[in-house]
Formats: C-alpha cells, sequence, structure tokens
C-alpha cells in the first residue's frame, strides 16, 4: 500500500502501546513529548503522534508484536515501506507504523544505536548511560526517556512545542539532572539559548 499523508495521525496513547506491547522482548521506551507528559503525571499539551525508541538489533523482536500493521521507514523526508522480514537498514533512523485498516499512523519508532542495557544519544553518540539511568517508568509501568535526556534530543530544533515541554518540566529536574542536561547542549550545542536557562544556580 501506498503510506498515507504525512500527517494523517491517530496515534495511540502510550498507555495502548504499552498494551500491545506485552510480553514483547524489546527494552523500549516512550520519548518526544509524550515522555515528558508521563514523567508529569499530566497531559500538557496536544500529541500529534506518539513516538517509542529501541535498540536498532532488537527491531526484528518487535516486529511479530505490530503483525498486521503497514511499517514503512522514513529516509531523508520520504516513507518507503518496509517488506515482511526486511530491516530498515543503516539509513532507516525511524519505522512509522500504519494501520490499513483506516489508513492512518499509530506509532514511530525510533531505531537508536546502543543495546538492550545501553542508552546512547541519537544526537551524540558519544553521550551513553545504562538504560537503568536513561528510563523509568510510571505507576502503571510505562517506560519512559528521562526528561533531561529528551530535552537534550530536541534542542537541536527548539521548536514552540519543545520550548513548552522544556517550561513544563524544568521546575521538576534536580541539580543533577540540570547540569547534566546544561553540560550536554554546550558540548553538542554550544551557545544554545537554553543552556542558562537550565544551568542550575
Amino acid at each position: 500500500m501506498d503510506p498515507p499523508e504525512i500527517d494523517a495521525w491517530a496515534a495511540w496513547h502510550p498507555r495502548e502501546v504499552a498494551a500491545r506491547l506485552a510480553g514483547c522482548p524489546v527494552t523500549w521506551y516512550v520519548a518526544g513529548g509524550w515522555a515528558i507528559d508521563l514523567h508529569l503525571g499530566a497531559v500538557t499539551r496536544e500529541h500529534a503522534d506518539t513516538e517509542i525508541a529501541m535498540a536498532r538489533t532488537e527491531f526484528s523482536l518487535l516486529r511479530p508484536h505490530l503483525a498486521g500493521f503497514a511499517l514503512f521507514r522514513a529516509v531523508s523526508g520520504s516513507l518507503l515501506p518496509l517488506a515482511d522480514e526486511e530491516e530498515p537498514g543503516p539509513d532507516g533512523h525511524q519505522v512509522w507504523v500504519c494501520d490499513p485498516a483506516v489508513r492512518m499512523w499509530r506509532l514511530d519508532v525510533f531505531l537508536e544505536a546502543g543495546d538492550a542495557g545501553t542508552w546512547v544519544s541519537h544526537r551524540d553518540e558519544q553521550i551513553r548511560r545504562s538504560m537503568g539511568e536513561a528510563v523509568r517508568r510510571t505507576a502503571d509501568g510505562i517506560p519512559y526517556l528521562v526528561p533531561e535526556f529528551v530535552l537534550f534530543a530536541k534542542a537541536k530544533h527548539a521548536r514552540d512545542k519543545d520550548d513548552a515541554d522544556l517550561s513544563a518540566v524544568l521546575p521538576t529536574l534536580d541539580t543533577r539532572a540540570r547540569a547534566w542536561l546544561a553540560g550536554a547542549l554546550e558540548r553538542s550545542h554550544p551557545g544554545h539559548r537554553w543552556i542558562d536557562r537550565v544551568r542550575p544556580a
């Protein structure tokens, strides 16, 4: 099938993602704006899509849990169909999940470096942490990327929604998290307008 329009989203809520992936052996976690709201325990803004991330090496373990859905790899601004058993390839860093019954996107899967035990930033692969440091869980067990790591990923574009996420979550970050974020921004985005704002007093 041809891909739907790029903005044809009827995204699963993270709770539905968790239900669909129950029993999946992949170390996955919610990323992007939804990770911020899961951390806060409240929905602070609308979310056009739902993003999860996982190690690229585990993608084949995820596929059986997406049976019946059409998969497309995002490459250079295009969405290319992913055949059964086909791997996304080294240039496919995202896989979009389409519900063919309604021709709507349900999920965006980030394929990251690292492995089940190690989180590696896709913005700077020298930045890495144990998965235990990188991922937390909500009270009902939904895994999500810690907010300082989410904000680091968002800083490259720093769109209005990213500024909103920063404003919402910054008061909840402790000194260690703020210092980590300020240092990571100084390393990868020197002069970034967020640095002074997030650096602990």
